[in-house]
């Protein structure tokens, strides 16, 4: 057996491999399926050419010879059938798809049952037996195969021109690896006129073409390295034991290596089909990953016209309310005459429908400029004590009608209470967080204090009630943004639950600090603010 013969049935063999393999990633994909015929095709060439070589008799060379034209005469039409389906012209190819299988199998029921496609064999040099002896629609069938080559060559040339990146490449080895292949399988047909001087060399370069083509397939899987390592070592090891069993003297030895390779093969495949898969699984979520990437920026995007939208409307509602307020206020303080206590009455819920309304507008205002990173400071400085004596005087009224004992104390002594902060947003904070332990506390009291932290030189300000307290699974989420208690919301249902989120994002841009802390509901709450002196931040 020479090395013509060997390579013969290394062809045969590599491309029915390779086809199953291709056909095993993914056995609905119709592109997948072709390439398994054209593989199949080539392989009933290859293995008939070896065999060929081997005949002892005339008779015996030309069954195989002609086992050998099935595979040539359907290799053209599913090489252009697959090449239409790998560059998306299958629908403009149809016609010539029809006709290239009609003629296909006109051909194969010539060869079989008369001899106007080939009469006999001759015995050659370099061949043995080749069938010199062509009947006259040997040159119909060559018509056809020279055809569906050049439609081949075509439909892949025009579409690797309007291709690009990794599909320009993919079309790139098919494109040239039918040339090769092309080149080396013209060499066949000179010997059916009797030419044989030159180097049979078509089975050496169809054996290329073939790994050329399967490379393109599954090129997306190739680049991967953990992949090429299993595909390779595989390979070798069908490799080895093919030639174990094309070397083998016995028949027991061919039995026990034929075996042994068959055995190996589905091994093999299965192998690398577990491998392709975990690839294809750690694509999948990789896409997931970049898509759900994709969809955070979106959803970013979209939060961020919400956030411009309340703003734009807040913006709108709050002068007509602070209208409102203004002109309620001045019925109630007597400026616009005198009235009958039941409208003094209605125009009083007004004015606290108004400012609850007003509230809640800068809550949100302020929400949307945080949000949107719009949120602007004046940053001066300062005097901490005097700022919250200034809001315990302008919360007198409320403070007097609650009917809570309201206290405020400071530390005493030589203490400087100036800070840097930006007087209107620092006094909302201030304002509101005075404001709502009134709210939350029915009835006891309300206790105000300030001092200074000489160990961690922080100013502390902490306002300590005896209301409803707080239920310590929800102190963690308190500042949350629209996080209220559940007792808070059946004690004033009026609240956003932005309060104290609005509350931490301006002390924390103060470099301050806030917290709460309540032994439970029920047990009242405190509420501390730690900012630093002026000279620090």
């Amino acid at each position: 057996m020479n090395s013509f013969i060997i390579s013969s049935f290394l062809t045969a063999i590599l491309s029915i491999i390779l086809g199953l393999f291709v056909f095993l990633q993914d056995a609905k994909n119709k592109i997948n399926k072709i390439w398994l015929l054209t593989a199949s095709a080539v392989f009933v060439s290859w293995i008939s050419l070896g065999y060929i070589c081997l005949s002892n008799s005339p008779e015996q060379a030309l069954i195989w010879q002609k086992i050998l034209y099935v595979g040539a005469i359907f290799v053209p039409i599913f090489l252009f059938n697959f090449c239409s389906i790998f560059v998306n012209s299958e629908g403009r190819s149809k016609i010539l798809l029809f006709i290239g299988y009609i003629f296909a199998s006109f051909f194969i029921v010539i060869l079989f049952c008369t001899n106007l496609f080939i009469s006999g064999v001759d015995n050659i040099t370099s061949i043995h037996y080749w069938p010199v002896q062509i009947g006259i629609l040997y040159y119909l069938f060559l018509a056809y195969h020279i055809f569906y080559v050049i439609c081949t060559i075509v439909v892949l040339y025009l579409a690797r021109k309007n291709a690009n990146g990794v599909t320009r490449k993919q079309i790139d080895y098919i494109f040239y690896g039918a040339l090769v292949s092309i080149i080396g399988g013209s060499t066949s047909f000179l010997l059916d006129f009797n030419i044989s001087s030159y180097p049979m060399v078509g089975n050496y370069l169809m054996m290329f073409y073939v790994v050329f083509v399967t490379y393109a397939i599954l090129k997306h899987h190739l680049f991967n390295l953990k992949v090429i390592a299993t595909e390779l070592l595989t390979f070798i090891i069908w490799m080895f034991l093919l030639v174990r069993v094309l070397l083998s003297t016995s028949t027991r030895d061919q039995i026990i290596d034929g075996s042994l390779l068959g055995i190996i093969v589905i091994f093999g495949i299965f192998l690398i089909r577990s491998v392709v898969k975990e690839i294809t699984q750690r694509e999948k979520i990789e896409k997931l990953a970049t898509d759900l990437e994709t969809a955070n920026v979106r959803l970013t995007e979209l939060d961020r016209q919400k956030s411009e939208f309340v703003s734009f409307a807040t913006h709108q509602l709050r002068a007509p309310l602070t209208a409102m307020k203004g002109y309620a206020s001045m019925i109630l303080e007597g400026d616009m005459g005198t009235m009958a206590d039941e409208v003094k009455l209605g125009v009083s819920r007004i004015f606290d429908s108004a400012k609850t309304l007003t509230n809640i507008v800068d809550d949100y205002l302020n929400l949307s400029r945080i949000e949107l990173g719009t949120m602007k400071y004046v940053f001066d400085v300062l005097d901490f004590k005097t700022l919250i004596e200034d809001i315990v005087a302008e919360l007198k009224p409320n403070i007097e009608k609650s009917g809570l004992k309201f206290t405020f104390t400071a530390e005493n002594g030589d203490v400087d209470y100036r800070i840097t902060a930006d007087r209107d947003k620092f006094k909302q904070v201030i304002e509101n967080l005075i404001d709502n332990s009134m709210k939350y506390t029915p009835k006891g009291s309300v206790a105000l204090s300030l001092s200074f932290n000489r160990p961690l030189h922080k100013f502390v300000f902490m306002i300590k009630d005896t209301g409803i307290g707080i239920d310590p699974d929800v102190l963690p989420h308190l500042f949350a943004k629209w996080s209220r208690a559940g007792n808070a919301n059946k004690t004033n249902i009026k609240g956003t639950g932005l309060g104290l989120f609005v509350a931490k994002e301006i002390i924390s841009a103060h470099h301050g600090t806030i917290r709460a802390e309540s032994p439970g509901e029920g047990k009242g709450s405190t509420f501390i603010v730690e900012m630093d002196p002026w000279g620090k931040m």
